[in-house]
């Protein structure tokens, strides 16, 4: 039976830990919290804001079966005061794309610096997946 979704993994190219260090911490505000030391040494990073994880994991040295950033799938991210969250990320560069076709929500895409994309939701009233709404 599942119980919880425990993270989501996104891959990054090789180099960009640092880059994915400023825009998950400084633009996000999540925490970078430690991988297991056999996982380290694959490179990559982990992030944790609450109960939500993000891995980072290093995929490709380029060229044709390289590195590609995922442009449809995506995380959900829910969050609050998402007019605050959309200005910070766009005051740090970030693109901010809002989207009104989720009933019961306010949401906008972006994509972190290597462009894999995400999504941000806020819940604001019945809908498909609010809180007390229909599932």
């Amino acid at each position: 039976m599942l119980v919880a979704v425990d993270h989501v993994q996104l891959a990054a190219p090789p180099g960009s830990e640092d880059l994915l260090r400023r825009f998950y911490t400084g633009a996000l505000g999540m925490t970078e919290i430690p991988k297991p030391p056999v996982l380290a040494a694959r490179g990559g990073c982990w992030f944790r804001a609450g109960a939500v994880q993000l891995h980072l994991g290093i995929e490709g040295a380029g060229g044709p079966g390289g590195f590609r950033p995922a442009k449809k799938a995506h995380p959900g991210l829910r969050v609050t005061d998402i007019e605050a969250f959309a200005a910070r990320l766009a005051s740090r560069g970030a693109p901010v794309t809002w989207d009104d076709g989720l009933p019961g929500h306010r949401r906008f895409y972006s994509e972190d610096p290597v462009g894999n994309r995400l999504e941000f939701l806020e819940p604001t009233g019945p809908g498909p997946g609010a809180v007390g709404g229909p599932a």
